[in-house]
Protein backbone atom coordinates (compact mmCIF):
# COMPACT_ATOMS: atom_id res chain seq x y z
CA UNK A 1 0.00 0.00 0.00
CA UNK A 2 1.46 3.71 -1.13
CA UNK A 3 1.44 6.33 1.06
CA UNK A 4 -1.42 7.87 -0.75
CA UNK A 5 -3.33 4.81 0.04
CA UNK A 6 -2.71 5.54 3.25
CA UNK A 7 -3.56 8.65 3.62
CA UNK A 8 -6.92 9.15 1.76
CA UNK A 9 -7.73 5.23 3.03
CA UNK A 10 -8.39 3.70 -0.48
CA UNK A 11 -8.61 -0.03 -0.87
CA UNK A 12 -4.63 -1.20 -1.49
CA UNK A 13 -6.73 -2.48 -4.97
CA UNK A 14 -7.65 0.77 -6.23
CA UNK A 15 -6.72 2.06 -10.04
CA UNK A 16 -3.84 5.11 -10.34
CA UNK A 17 -7.20 6.40 -11.81
CA UNK A 18 -9.60 6.22 -9.23
CA UNK A 19 -6.90 7.16 -6.57
CA UNK A 20 -6.37 10.35 -8.38
CA UNK A 21 -10.16 11.00 -8.36
CA UNK A 22 -10.55 10.04 -4.63
CA UNK A 23 -7.40 12.61 -4.25
CA UNK A 24 -9.70 15.18 -5.82
CA UNK A 25 -12.88 14.80 -4.30
CA UNK A 26 -11.20 15.24 -0.83
CA UNK A 27 -9.53 17.96 -2.16
CA UNK A 28 -12.73 19.39 -3.29
CA UNK A 29 -14.22 18.86 0.62
CA UNK A 30 -11.19 20.73 2.35
CA UNK A 31 -11.07 23.48 -0.04
CA UNK A 32 -15.01 23.76 0.06
CA UNK A 33 -14.86 23.28 3.91
CA UNK A 34 -12.14 26.69 4.22
CA UNK A 35 -14.27 28.23 1.96
CA UNK A 36 -17.24 28.51 4.12
CA UNK A 37 -15.05 29.44 7.28
CA UNK A 38 -13.49 32.27 5.05
CA UNK A 39 -16.69 33.81 4.06
CA UNK A 40 -17.82 33.37 7.42
CA UNK A 41 -14.68 35.17 8.60
CA UNK A 42 -15.38 37.61 5.75
CA UNK A 43 -11.79 36.98 4.35
CA UNK A 44 -13.44 36.61 1.17
CA UNK A 45 -15.37 39.56 1.04
CA UNK A 46 -13.22 42.44 3.03
CA UNK A 47 -16.42 44.62 3.06
CA UNK A 48 -18.51 42.13 4.57
CA UNK A 49 -19.96 42.56 7.98
CA UNK A 50 -18.41 40.27 10.47
CA UNK A 51 -19.02 39.59 14.04
CA UNK A 52 -15.16 41.01 14.05
CA UNK A 53 -15.94 43.99 12.49
CA UNK A 54 -19.21 44.51 14.89
CA UNK A 55 -16.62 43.75 18.12
CA UNK A 56 -14.49 46.10 16.71
CA UNK A 57 -17.45 49.02 16.12
CA UNK A 58 -17.88 48.47 20.15
CA UNK A 59 -14.67 48.87 21.42
CA UNK A 60 -14.13 52.35 18.51
CA UNK A 61 -17.49 53.58 20.60
CA UNK A 62 -16.42 52.65 24.05
CA UNK A 63 -12.69 52.13 24.40
CA UNK A 64 -11.16 49.26 25.32
CA UNK A 65 -11.91 47.45 28.47
CA UNK A 66 -9.98 44.14 28.51
CA UNK A 67 -12.05 41.52 30.48
CA UNK A 68 -15.35 42.69 29.99
CA UNK A 69 -18.14 42.50 27.60
CA UNK A 70 -18.21 44.21 24.78
CA UNK A 71 -21.65 45.38 25.08
CA UNK A 72 -24.02 45.17 28.37
CA UNK A 73 -20.50 45.36 30.21
CA UNK A 74 -21.49 46.80 33.76
CA UNK A 75 -23.49 43.65 35.66
CA UNK A 76 -24.59 41.67 38.30
CA UNK A 77 -25.31 38.20 38.85
CA UNK A 78 -28.18 36.70 39.75
CA UNK A 79 -29.77 32.92 40.66
CA UNK A 80 -33.40 31.59 41.00
CA UNK A 81 -35.68 29.13 39.54
CA UNK A 82 -38.47 29.16 37.05
CA UNK A 83 -42.05 27.47 37.77
CA UNK A 84 -44.08 25.93 34.40
CA UNK A 85 -48.12 26.53 35.55
CA UNK A 86 -48.40 24.22 32.55
CA UNK A 87 -50.33 27.12 30.56
CA UNK A 88 -47.33 26.65 27.99
CA UNK A 89 -47.76 22.75 27.16
CA UNK A 90 -50.49 23.03 24.63
CA UNK A 91 -48.08 25.26 22.56
CA UNK A 92 -44.76 23.62 23.34
CA UNK A 93 -43.44 20.53 24.25
CA UNK A 94 -40.15 21.96 26.12
CA UNK A 95 -40.55 20.51 29.36
CA UNK A 96 -39.51 23.90 30.94
CA UNK A 97 -43.45 24.67 30.72
CA UNK A 98 -44.79 21.61 32.63
CA UNK A 99 -47.01 21.84 35.33
CA UNK A 100 -44.93 21.72 38.44
CA UNK A 101 -41.65 21.85 37.14
CA UNK A 102 -39.13 23.86 38.60
CA UNK A 103 -35.93 24.63 36.61
CA UNK A 104 -32.64 26.12 38.28
CA UNK A 105 -31.71 29.20 36.61
CA UNK A 106 -28.90 31.97 36.48
CA UNK A 107 -29.27 34.86 34.91
CA UNK A 108 -27.37 38.46 34.65
CA UNK A 109 -28.59 42.38 35.13
CA UNK A 110 -27.16 44.57 33.08
CA UNK A 111 -26.95 48.33 31.83
CA UNK A 112 -26.24 48.41 27.97
CA UNK A 113 -23.24 49.79 26.92
CA UNK A 114 -19.67 49.06 26.48
CA UNK A 115 -18.01 50.93 29.84
CA UNK A 116 -18.17 48.54 33.07
CA UNK A 117 -17.45 51.60 35.36
CA UNK A 118 -19.78 53.92 34.07
CA UNK A 119 -22.03 55.76 36.44
CA UNK A 120 -25.77 54.17 36.60
CA UNK A 121 -28.58 56.59 34.51
CA UNK A 122 -32.35 55.78 34.54
CA UNK A 123 -32.18 56.49 30.65
CA UNK A 124 -29.76 53.75 29.65
CA UNK A 125 -31.01 50.62 28.58
CA UNK A 126 -31.46 47.58 31.10
CA UNK A 127 -31.01 44.17 30.22
CA UNK A 128 -32.15 40.70 31.94
CA UNK A 129 -30.18 37.70 30.62
CA UNK A 130 -31.10 33.81 31.97
CA UNK A 131 -29.89 30.41 31.26
CA UNK A 132 -32.31 27.72 32.04
CA UNK A 133 -31.06 24.58 33.30
CA UNK A 134 -33.16 21.68 31.75
CA UNK A 135 -33.11 18.35 32.39
CA UNK A 136 -30.59 16.15 30.36
CA UNK A 137 -28.10 18.83 29.83
CA UNK A 138 -30.44 20.81 27.76
CA UNK A 139 -30.05 24.53 28.06
CA UNK A 140 -32.70 27.68 27.54
CA UNK A 141 -30.45 31.40 26.65
CA UNK A 142 -32.28 34.64 26.92
CA UNK A 143 -31.22 38.04 26.70
CA UNK A 144 -34.00 40.67 26.90
CA UNK A 145 -33.66 44.49 27.17
CA UNK A 146 -36.28 46.86 29.28
CA UNK A 147 -37.50 48.13 25.84
CA UNK A 148 -40.94 48.32 23.83
CA UNK A 149 -38.79 47.54 20.53
CA UNK A 150 -35.26 47.26 19.03
CA UNK A 151 -33.72 50.17 17.65
CA UNK A 152 -32.52 48.39 14.71
CA UNK A 153 -34.22 46.28 11.99
CA UNK A 154 -30.71 44.75 10.90
CA UNK A 155 -27.15 43.78 11.89
CA UNK A 156 -26.19 46.57 9.29
CA UNK A 157 -28.31 49.27 10.79
CA UNK A 158 -26.78 48.08 13.98
CA UNK A 159 -23.21 48.53 13.04
CA UNK A 160 -24.18 52.38 11.89
CA UNK A 161 -26.22 53.13 14.53
CA UNK A 162 -23.42 52.37 16.92
CA UNK A 163 -20.86 54.79 15.25
CA UNK A 164 -23.48 57.59 14.81
CA UNK A 165 -24.83 57.54 18.40
CA UNK A 166 -21.27 57.71 19.89
CA UNK A 167 -20.94 60.40 22.38
CA UNK A 168 -18.98 63.46 21.30
CA UNK A 169 -16.17 64.19 23.70
CA UNK A 170 -17.06 68.22 23.68
CA UNK A 171 -21.15 67.74 25.02
CA UNK A 172 -21.06 63.86 25.88
CA UNK A 173 -23.76 63.45 24.02
CA UNK A 174 -24.56 62.12 19.76
CA UNK A 175 -23.63 64.64 17.11
CA UNK A 176 -27.29 65.48 15.92
CA UNK A 177 -26.44 65.78 12.28
CA UNK A 178 -25.16 62.16 12.57
CA UNK A 179 -27.74 60.67 14.29
CA UNK A 180 -30.22 62.84 11.25
CA UNK A 181 -28.38 60.87 8.76
CA UNK A 182 -29.04 57.52 9.94
CA UNK A 183 -32.77 58.52 10.91
CA UNK A 184 -32.77 59.75 7.39
CA UNK A 185 -31.46 56.37 5.83
CA UNK A 186 -33.60 54.28 8.01
CA UNK A 187 -37.21 55.28 8.81
CA UNK A 188 -38.11 52.54 10.45
CA UNK A 189 -35.37 53.52 13.84
CA UNK A 190 -36.40 56.91 13.60
CA UNK A 191 -40.51 55.33 14.28
CA UNK A 192 -38.70 52.67 16.76
CA UNK A 193 -36.70 55.54 18.47
CA UNK A 194 -40.17 57.12 19.31
CA UNK A 195 -41.92 54.30 20.80
CA UNK A 196 -38.45 53.69 22.84
CA UNK A 197 -38.50 57.74 23.87
CA UNK A 198 -41.99 57.58 25.25
CA UNK A 199 -41.54 54.03 27.36
CA UNK A 200 -42.45 54.72 31.32
CA UNK A 201 -38.78 54.50 32.98
CA UNK A 202 -39.34 52.82 35.92
CA UNK A 203 -37.32 53.38 39.45
CA UNK A 204 -35.36 50.09 39.07
CA UNK A 205 -34.61 46.45 37.58
CA UNK A 206 -37.06 44.83 39.82
CA UNK A 207 -40.28 47.19 38.24
CA UNK A 208 -38.62 46.40 35.12
CA UNK A 209 -40.52 44.45 32.19
CA UNK A 210 -37.84 42.63 30.24
CA UNK A 211 -38.58 41.40 26.53
CA UNK A 212 -37.27 39.20 24.27
CA UNK A 213 -38.03 41.88 20.96
CA UNK A 214 -37.09 39.40 19.12
CA UNK A 215 -39.25 36.74 17.67
CA UNK A 216 -39.29 33.14 18.21
CA UNK A 217 -41.16 30.01 17.05
CA UNK A 218 -42.84 27.35 20.04
CA UNK A 219 -43.04 24.44 18.54
CA UNK A 220 -45.88 21.90 20.17
CA UNK A 221 -45.94 18.18 20.49
CA UNK A 222 -47.94 17.39 17.45
CA UNK A 223 -45.13 19.71 15.49
CA UNK A 224 -47.05 23.20 15.26
CA UNK A 225 -44.94 25.59 15.09
CA UNK A 226 -46.33 29.49 16.80
CA UNK A 227 -44.17 32.66 16.44
CA UNK A 228 -43.98 34.24 20.05
CA UNK A 229 -42.29 37.15 21.57
CA UNK A 230 -41.95 36.59 25.21
CA UNK A 231 -41.48 38.87 28.22
CA UNK A 232 -40.60 38.91 31.82
CA UNK A 233 -43.31 40.94 33.56
CA UNK A 234 -42.68 42.25 37.04
CA UNK A 235 -44.92 41.28 39.60
CA UNK A 236 -43.82 44.34 41.79
CA UNK A 237 -45.97 47.47 41.13
CA UNK A 238 -43.95 49.58 38.35
CA UNK A 239 -42.99 52.99 39.54
CA UNK A 240 -42.26 55.91 37.54
CA UNK A 241 -38.65 57.06 38.68
CA UNK A 242 -38.99 60.26 39.95
CA UNK A 243 -36.69 63.33 39.90
CA UNK A 244 -34.75 62.80 43.60
CA UNK A 245 -33.90 59.20 42.08
CA UNK A 246 -32.33 60.32 38.47
CA UNK A 247 -30.43 62.99 40.41
CA UNK A 248 -28.67 60.78 42.68
CA UNK A 249 -24.94 60.72 42.33
CA UNK A 250 -24.04 57.11 43.57
CA UNK A 251 -22.65 55.73 40.54
CA UNK A 252 -24.05 52.39 41.54
CA UNK A 253 -27.53 53.18 42.57
CA UNK A 254 -29.49 50.71 40.30
CA UNK A 255 -27.36 47.74 41.18
CA UNK A 256 -27.69 49.07 44.99
CA UNK A 257 -31.25 49.33 44.77
CA UNK A 258 -31.65 45.67 43.87
CA UNK A 259 -28.99 44.15 46.00
CA UNK A 260 -30.87 45.82 49.04
CA UNK A 261 -34.31 44.41 47.46
CA UNK A 262 -33.11 41.19 47.52
CA UNK A 263 -31.99 40.83 50.81
CA UNK A 264 -35.58 41.99 52.02
CA UNK A 265 -36.96 39.23 49.76
CA UNK A 266 -37.12 36.98 46.19
CA UNK A 267 -38.05 39.22 42.97
CA UNK A 268 -40.58 37.87 41.16
CA UNK A 269 -41.63 38.05 37.04
CA UNK A 270 -44.14 36.07 35.26
CA UNK A 271 -43.01 34.56 31.96
CA UNK A 272 -45.66 36.24 29.41
CA UNK A 273 -45.67 35.02 25.84
CA UNK A 274 -47.40 36.51 23.32
CA UNK A 275 -48.64 34.45 20.47
CA UNK A 276 -48.12 36.16 16.97
CA UNK A 277 -50.59 36.16 14.11
CA UNK A 278 -50.47 36.16 10.21
CA UNK A 279 -49.01 39.58 9.12
CA UNK A 280 -47.75 40.05 12.04
CA UNK A 281 -43.63 41.71 11.62
CA UNK A 282 -41.97 38.12 12.63
CA UNK A 283 -38.69 39.29 11.26
CA UNK A 284 -38.44 42.67 12.34
CA UNK A 285 -37.74 43.98 16.08
CA UNK A 286 -38.57 47.73 15.52
CA UNK A 287 -41.96 46.71 14.65
CA UNK A 288 -44.74 46.55 17.65
CA UNK A 289 -46.85 43.35 17.13
CA UNK A 290 -50.85 44.96 17.87
CA UNK A 291 -52.14 44.89 21.37
CA UNK A 292 -55.03 42.64 21.17
CA UNK A 293 -52.84 39.89 20.66
CA UNK A 294 -53.25 36.92 22.59
CA UNK A 295 -51.04 36.43 25.43
CA UNK A 296 -50.17 33.67 27.87
CA UNK A 297 -48.59 33.69 31.74
CA UNK A 298 -46.75 30.51 31.39
CA UNK A 299 -44.70 30.44 34.80
CA UNK A 300 -43.27 32.58 37.27
CA UNK A 301 -39.25 33.61 37.72
CA UNK A 302 -37.93 33.89 41.41
CA UNK A 303 -34.77 35.59 41.78
CA UNK A 304 -33.07 35.12 45.56
CA UNK A 305 -29.61 35.89 45.76
CA UNK A 306 -27.43 38.21 43.66
CA UNK A 307 -23.43 38.21 43.39
CA UNK A 308 -20.79 40.21 42.17
CA UNK A 309 -19.16 39.18 38.90
CA UNK A 310 -16.26 36.55 39.08
CA UNK A 311 -14.37 33.49 37.91
CA UNK A 312 -16.67 30.46 37.47
CA UNK A 313 -20.53 32.65 37.70
CA UNK A 314 -22.29 34.93 35.34
CA UNK A 315 -19.29 36.55 34.12
CA UNK A 316 -18.48 33.62 32.00
CA UNK A 317 -21.76 32.44 30.62
CA UNK A 318 -22.01 33.54 26.57
CA UNK A 319 -26.11 34.42 26.78
CA UNK A 320 -26.37 32.87 23.25
CA UNK A 321 -29.91 33.82 22.36
CA UNK A 322 -29.68 30.73 19.86
CA UNK A 323 -29.03 28.28 23.04
CA UNK A 324 -32.52 26.99 22.90
CA UNK A 325 -34.43 23.66 24.07
CA UNK A 326 -36.31 21.22 21.74
CA UNK A 327 -39.87 23.10 21.95
CA UNK A 328 -38.01 26.64 20.89
CA UNK A 329 -37.16 27.45 17.45
CA UNK A 330 -36.08 30.97 15.75
CA UNK A 331 -37.63 33.29 13.65
CA UNK A 332 -36.52 34.39 10.23
CA UNK A 333 -35.02 37.59 12.28
CA UNK A 334 -31.50 38.60 10.73
CA UNK A 335 -30.88 39.71 14.26
CA UNK A 336 -30.47 36.49 16.25
CA UNK A 337 -28.07 35.22 13.99
CA UNK A 338 -25.72 38.45 14.13
CA UNK A 339 -25.99 38.63 17.94
CA UNK A 340 -25.28 34.92 18.53
CA UNK A 341 -21.94 35.22 16.49
CA UNK A 342 -21.20 38.41 18.01
CA UNK A 343 -21.43 37.49 21.36
CA UNK A 344 -19.40 34.64 20.56
CA UNK A 345 -16.84 36.75 19.23
CA UNK A 346 -16.87 39.48 22.64
CA UNK A 347 -16.32 35.88 24.85
CA UNK A 348 -13.66 34.27 22.87
CA UNK A 349 -11.73 37.97 23.28
CA UNK A 350 -12.99 38.79 26.78
CA UNK A 351 -11.76 34.87 27.59
CA UNK A 352 -8.02 35.44 26.31
CA UNK A 353 -7.84 38.47 28.81
CA UNK A 354 -6.90 39.88 31.98
CA UNK A 355 -10.38 40.66 33.96
CA UNK A 356 -9.93 43.29 36.47
CA UNK A 357 -12.68 43.60 39.38
CA UNK A 358 -16.47 44.14 38.75
CA UNK A 359 -17.49 47.89 39.08
CA UNK A 360 -20.53 46.30 41.29
CA UNK A 361 -19.91 44.57 44.87
CA UNK A 362 -22.86 43.22 45.96
CA UNK A 363 -22.35 44.44 49.33
CA UNK A 364 -24.70 47.57 49.71
CA UNK A 365 -25.67 48.76 52.85
CA UNK A 366 -28.12 51.87 51.72
CA UNK A 367 -31.27 52.72 53.98
CA UNK A 368 -32.17 54.56 51.50
CA UNK A 369 -32.65 52.32 48.67
CA UNK A 370 -35.93 51.89 48.24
Amino acid sequence: MTLLHRLTGAPPGMSPRALMLRVSAIGALLAGTAGAFAAAGGWLSPRALTPARIVDRFEQVNGPHPGFRRNHAKGLCVAGAFAGNGAGVALSKSGVFATGRVTPVEGRFALAGGQPYAADAGTTVRSLALRFRLPDREEWRTGMNALPVFPVRTPEAFYEQLLAAKPDPATGRPDPERMKAFFAAHPESAKAASLIKARTITAGFADSTFRSLNAFRFVAADGRATPVRWAFVPERPTVQETAAQAARTDKNNLFDDLIVQLRQGPLRWHLVVTIGRAGDAIADATLPWPADRESVDMGTLTLSDATPEEAGNCRDVNFDPLVLPDGITPSDDPLLSARSAAYARSFTRRAGEETSPSAVAATADRGDAL
